[in-house]
């Protein structure tokens, strides 16, 4: 088996070496020799880190890319947590979409004052508190 030292795996997979050492001392991936002072890995570490990439991507913390891969370092993916992100990324969309469609109504409402605009108050409503938040009333003092 041909392994690939530090700088080529940095060079495929456009990850700094500093990262990768850094996510070898997190227990992301794994060295299997040295070639001098060269970290070798297997071929296998790419697509850890596309992996750990799209796990980051998508907010997951180290720690939980970490439970991402069984002992042989080959993915194990906790379904039901990846199901929890989607949900939470798909709510995020929600939230950013009302966001985007209440900041173009902002920008092209013809309307004197945007507080007589009834589609910008509606649109204020739908972008507002997450579920289960209020707001609570200010008050001076």
């Amino acid at each position: 088996m041909k392994f690939l030292d530090i700088g080529e795996v940095s060079a495929l997979s456009g990850i700094a070496p500093s990262a990768l050492r850094y996510y070898e001392e997190a227990g992301l991936i794994s060295s299997v020799s040295r070639r001098g002072l060269r970290r070798q890995f297997p071929p296998e570490v790419l697509l850890q880190l596309k992996l750990i990439a799209m796990a980051k991507s998508a907010g997951f913390s180290l720690k939980d890319i970490g439970g991402m891969f069984g002992a042989n370092g080959m993915p194990d993916l906790p379904r039901a947590m990846l199901h929890r992100k989607a949900e939470e990324i798909d709510a995020q969309i929600r939230e950013l979409a009302a966001l985007s469609d209440m900041l173009r109504h902002i920008a092209d409402c013809p309307a004197p004052s945007h507080m007589e605009c009834p589609t910008f108050r509606r649109l204020l409503g739908e972008a507002g508190m997450p579920a289960g938040r209020t707001v609570r009333p200010f008050s001076a003092g």
